[in-house]
């Protein structure tokens, strides 16, 4: 039976159970990966039936796209909160960000590492538009490193000529690569000697 303006009757869709679903498949994605991740864990998980997660999310890459926004906007707060302090040198602000996620990381047992690296890693190959989100936000995220560059070397605090942008993307792309490695080895080496060459170099 549909009302007067053609829509159906029944129970809407609890925006608590949708971000309950979010948060629940953000955790098991990070920790299992997407593959492996399979539509009843996460609906098992978080304690609702299976046809909940179709009433919020017609597919499973459509889920994962939803994850992929909803751990960039969680991580967004974190790099406002380091990035426009303005009371903080723009290195310092920068060195500050990379200290708290290696604390983080070692808290973690070097586990997991960034979930849009390990989507680009394992999805992006497969699926266009979950490729599309993973650029769109490490753009982003690059973004608060070139404005930082940028205030540093007008400040003078910096030498380096290079395009603030370039750079900026550079110390993203390093820091991924020293996710990778610090997964694979189980140990904080790769990230210090990241800091060690952006902080004791590229930015000396």
């Amino acid at each position: 039976m549909k009302s007067s303006t053609g829509a159906k009757r029944g129970p809407k869709p609890k925006p608590d159970t949708r971000n309950n679903l979010l948060q629940v498949g953000l955790q098991i994605i990070h920790a299992e990966g997407y593959a492996a991740t399979g539509i009843q864990s996460i609906v098992d998980r978080a304690d609702v039936p299976k046809a909940s997660f179709y009433n919020h999310f017609p597919s499973k890459e459509a889920f994962g796209i939803e994850v992929i926004d909803a751990y960039f906007d969680r991580n967004e707060s974190k790099l406002r909160d380091f990035f426009c302090n303005s009371n903080v040198g723009p290195l310092a602000r920068l060195e500050a960000y990379f200290d708290d996620r290696i604390a983080a990381f070692r808290a973690n047992g070097f586990a997991r590492g960034c979930l849009l690296g390990n989507f680009a890693a394992e999805v992006a190959d497969h699926s266009e538009p979950v490729r599309e989100h993973v650029v769109e936000h490490l753009e982003a995220w690059s973004s608060f490193f070139e404005k930082c560059i940028a205030e540093a070397q007008e400040r003078r605090d910096i030498d380096n000529k290079l395009p603030a942008a370039l750079l900026g993307r550079f110390v993203l792309n390093s820091w991924e690569g020293a996710l990778l490695r610090m997964r694979a080895e189980k140990s904080d080496a790769a990230l210090l000697e990241f800091k060690e060459v952006i902080f004791g170099g590229l930015f000396a």
